[in-house]
């Protein structure tokens, strides 16, 4: 894991010196990479993200959003399931410290908006009081975090990770039917893994794990979301 730590620090280095390079500030070359993760990560859940963000150059970012002071609340990203176009999510980009009523105020932004599910990116302090003011707020409004480090760099993409596909509903019961089990059978993937939260798995999904084999080719495990 610290070779793997290690590979992604590396990673996220290179790609700092080319945003610097491209006339971005320190900050805002962190900015930029964590945003086009965000987009990554959501284009990876199923939501449409159009290629100008997916693909966006730090050049381009900078013209956009700033080169050296970055206005966070203009980086907000809206997007919807390319299969559906009503199930939309958004993310926002708090500056400074989250408390309960940061929380409750992004709660009313969606509410307007009529989006239920949101992503804070956080890079200040967040207290204990912001977390619980989430709890209470789900299921009508489900709100996850993560903290800016956790997005400098996509995780799915590191050498180390195998390909991981979360089951539809159906995928799900056919696989349970297939191999005539029943869900408490299946090995299990925690809900705060750090490729469950990247991928937004909920609890009681199934998610198929891709590995590469010399002898097969590829092996192929299920977990359960618990």
């Amino acid at each position: 894991m610290a070779a793997s730590a290690a590979a992604a620090g590396a990673g996220g280095s290179s790609s700092s010196s080319a945003a610097e390079s491209a006339g971005l500030s320190r900050e805002a070359s962190i900015i930029y990479r964590v945003r086009k993760t965000v987009c990554q990560m959501l284009h990876k859940r199923g939501y449409t993200i159009p290629e100008d963000d997916l693909r966006m150059e730090a050049a381009a970012f900078g013209s956009k959003f700033g080169n050296e002071m970055v206005h966070r609340e203009a980086l907000t990203v809206v997007a919807a399931r390319t299969t559906d176009s009503t199930d939309r999510i958004v993310v926002f980009f708090p500056s400074g410290a989250v408390v309960a009523k940061t929380c409750k105020a992004y709660a009313d932004t969606m509410q307007t908006m009529e989006i239920r599910r949101g992503i804070l990116v956080v890079s200040g302090k967040f207290s204990s009081f912001a977390r619980s003011a989430i709890d209470e707020l789900a299921p009508q409004i489900v709100l996850e975090t993560f903290r800016e480090e956790e997005l400098r760099v996509d995780i799915t993409e590191h050498e180390l990770v195998p390909e991981h596909q979360v089951l539809s509903d159906g995928e799900k019961d056919a696989l349970l039917k297939r191999y005539k089990l029943s869900e408490t059978k299946l090995p299990r993937i925690q809900l705060t893994d750090p490729v469950a939260r990247f991928y937004g798995m909920q609890r009681g999904e199934v998610v198929k794990i891709i590995r590469p084999s010399e002898t097969a080719g590829r092996y192929v495990t299920y977990r359960i979301v618990m």
